[in-house]
């Protein structure tokens, strides 16, 4: 029997799980905007399938599985049948502590035989501000309660005192245990597939994790070998306060890929440091993305890409740096410049650069008696590509979500939308033209914080091969007295009740030289 029957029912069960995540989640931001990703792991701890869900969660399942593991050696803990463990210490699981990652062994006749993981992006785990992702904060602790890996069960019961905690350090308690169970329960569903998987193959199902592995190495490396061989180096720019702070990457290719991200800038206090998971994740996804054919993403793929990013760094801050941008913004610009060094490698299959931000807008307040909390990232235009024009409204690079529907919005938080529509004219000019990014506006109906955290209000996302940059993004407030306030792509503000926010996403850049633009569209 082929290996890749049982490996692809793995990739599924990766995906069932992700389905019933979203399925039974308490949030908009999950149930609605499938802010989650699942992967099943082997008896060592090695990614075997994940399912297609968020680039930023599933790159840094690499790093941030391998830390857990060392941290619950490290405290002399053990897994045992009915145990989950959860965490959201960004300098293990590998993003920011919105990312709430749990992992359930899985046994089969008394023996360890796989791990079920998922991540899901929860609205506020605490701090200051709504939503916990603070464009103010100078340390870790500012953000957000930060959880180190405990079990949440311990042989199928739950461990109240850690939920107690946990529950007593954020705004949404509801929200917090409903999509807790949700992850929990998803879990569930995949441990008992991979059981079912293993009743009926037995011990093959082993072995054809272990061929699925040895494959994704070998298409890998099959495909990179395609690539012209050389170092290829690339620098690009996030915004901060008044000036920038700088990505350096150097790209050696070769039989594999290493990345080397000396000359980046020190880490900062501000929110914009990306741990190792992201920077791991940020660096995968364009490699990724440009190897043609199917290629598994798991241990095998994975194991071809190195990473070297100074400790201190950006890339690679020491704690109690923050973090939250770093999972948001700088994932994404960090791949801009993997892109942009690629670019040189491969210049009929890179793209011009997408928007180049999440757009992160949180909010929140008490409304009617009760706390609510509100999260959403905002899509824009990908780069124009060789043969084809850019696509206007749409999640770029490191972000997989949908967007949370204006109905769903309206009906569970105090808001009312004004407009949703795609930003006409934004995307570069170029032969290929870049696509175009959204403008989304709606109004307050109660007294609420507004924290804005993006990037490419200062300068438009590049272009290639002679294309124009797409426009900058830009958030602006109409105060109901009639003012107007432009908000940087950092800021903290309180609106009042008919104040309306407006957010205007950047297009993409444009490829290729404008005055060869085709006819047809």
């Amino acid at each position: 029997m082929s290996w890749e029957l049982i490996y692809r029912a793995t990739v599924y069960i990766a995906e069932e799980a992700g389905i019933a995540l979203r399925n039974s989640a308490f949030s908009p931001n999950i149930r609605e905007r499938m802010d989650h990703s699942v992967a099943v792991l082997n008896a060592d701890g090695e990614i075997v399938a994940q399912a297609e869900h968020i680039p930023v969660h599933l790159g840094s399942f690499y790093i941030g599985v391998k830390n857990m593991f060392k941290a619950l050696r490290g405290a002399g803990v053990e897994l045992e049948e009915g145990d989950v463990v959860v965490l959201n210490d960004p300098y293990i699981s590998g993003t920011h502590l919105n990312d709430v990652m749990v992992v359930t062994p899985v046994f089969w006749r008394g023996r360890l035989v796989a791990y079920l993981v998922n991540k899901a992006h929860h609205v506020d785990v605490g701090g200051p501000v709504p939503g916990s992702i603070n464009p103010n904060a100078k340390t870790i602790y500012e953000e957000g309660f930060v959880l180190p890996p405990v079990k949440i069960m311990r042989r199928g019961e739950l461990n109240r005192e850690v939920l107690s905690v946990w529950l007593s350090n954020v705004k949404t308690p509801e929200a917090t245990l409903g999509d807790l169970n949700a992850q929990i329960a998803a879990n569930v569903v995949g441990s008992r597939r991979v059981v079912d998987l293993f009743e009926k193959y037995g011990g093959r199902v082993a072995e054809a994790w272990r061929a699925a592995i040895d494959y994704g190495r070998r298409v890998a490396e099959e495909e990179i070998a395609k690539w012209p061989r050389g170092v290829y180096a690339a620098e690009d720019y996030l915004e901060l306060g008044d000036g920038f702070v700088k990505i350096s990457v150097r790209l050696a290719v070769d039989r594999c890929v290493e990345a080397d991200y000396t000359g980046t800038s020190p880490q900062v206090e501000a929110p914009l440091n990306a741990v190792l998971g992201v920077t791991y994740a940020a660096t995968s996804f364009p490699i990724r993305s440009l190897m043609r054919g199917e290629v598994p993403t798991n241990e095998g793929f994975y194991s071809c890409i190195s990473v070297r990013a100074p400790e201190g760094s950006l890339l690679n801050p020491r704690k109690p740096a923050p973090v939250a941008g770093g999972n948001l913004e700088t994932s994404q610009r960090a791949a801009d410049a993997v892109f942009k060094a690629l670019s040189q490698a491969l210049p009929d299959r890179v793209p011009a650069a997408g928007s180049g931000t999440m757009m992160n807008v949180m909010m929140g307040g008490v409304y009617q008696g009760r706390y609510w909390s509100y999260y959403e990232t905002i899509g824009g235009g990908t780069g124009g590509r060789p043969g084809k024009h850019g696509v206007s409204g749409v999640h770029v690079n490191m972000t997989n979500t949908l967007n949370t529907p204006i109905e769903i919005a309206e009906r569970v938080y105090p808001l009312i939308f004004t407009a949703y529509r795609i930003r006409e004219g934004s995307g570069g000019r170029g032969r290929w033209r870049g696509g175009d990014g959204i403008i989304r506006a709606f109004k307050v109906a109660a007294p609420a914080r507004l924290a804005v955290l993006a990037d490419r209000f200062k300068t438009g996302p590049w272009g290639l091969h002679g294309g124009e940059p797409g426009k900058p993004g830009r958030v602006y407030i109409k105060k109901a007295s009639g003012e107007v306030l432009e908000l940087q792509s950092k800021s903290v503000v309180d609106l009042d009740p008919g104040d309306e926010v407006v957010i205007e996403t950047p297009g993409g850049g444009g490829w290729g030289p404008p005055d060869r633009q085709p006819t047809t569209f």
